[in-house]
């Protein structure tokens, strides 16, 4: 019994070609389902989706896209950097456990006191909007029980609290500089 060749490299030129040939055409992939197992639903969309947690499909509940704990809550974090002539913002996007989650919250917001002052927009609508739309998300994750044992070993350690860290007292500048200002005002 003779087995067929295995097909060729797609990538590869054509043999005896040199540099800049044309390329060999691609042999045709065809892909065979998987048989069906024993006792199995006859539906494609009866199973939940890998990594999701069986118990938490059956209650229809979010599982964490870090480490696959729930319940989860769909939440998104985001952080938000100032530059004197630009703005970057970044987003992560859920859903979170609760411990996952205060730690996504706590990196995003500590990033986003110590560099979302320095552009005027900045400073006076895009930073606040940010910390408020964290709070919220916060709010949320805060609100969900325990997840429980870390399956997988990839919950990440949530780390000091915002105002623990020293990157986030940065925020006293801007605070202290509109203070600054009505106290000119007031006696100017």
């Amino acid at each position: 019994m003779s087995q067929p060749p295995p097909p060729g490299n797609p990538y590869g030129a054509v043999p005896g070609a040199g540099y800049g040939a044309p390329q060999a055409p691609a042999a045709p992939q065809v892909q065979q389902a998987p048989p069906p197992v024993p006792g199995a639903p006859a539906h494609p969309g009866a199973y939940p989706q890998p990594g999701v947690h069986p118990q938490a499909a059956a209650h229809g509940q979010h599982t964490c896209r870090v480490c696959g704990g729930f319940p989860a809550a769909d939440v998104t974090f985001r952080s938000h950097q100032g530059l004197v002539l630009m703005m970057a913002f970044r987003k992560l996007e859920g859903p979170f456990c609760r411990i996952c989650g205060t730690s996504v919250f706590r990196d995003m917001m500590s990033r986003t006191l110590w560099q979302g002052w320095w552009s005027p927009f900045s400073a006076a609508l895009f930073n606040p909007f940010t910390i408020i739309a964290d709070l919220v998300a916060r709010s949320k994750v805060n609100k969900l029980p325990d997840p429980g044992h870390d399956q997988f070993g990839a919950r990440p350690a949530v780390g000091e609290p915002v105002f623990r860290r020293p990157a986030s007292f940065v925020v006293l500048l801007p605070v202290l500089w509109v203070l600054s200002l009505f106290v000119l005002a007031a006696l100017g």
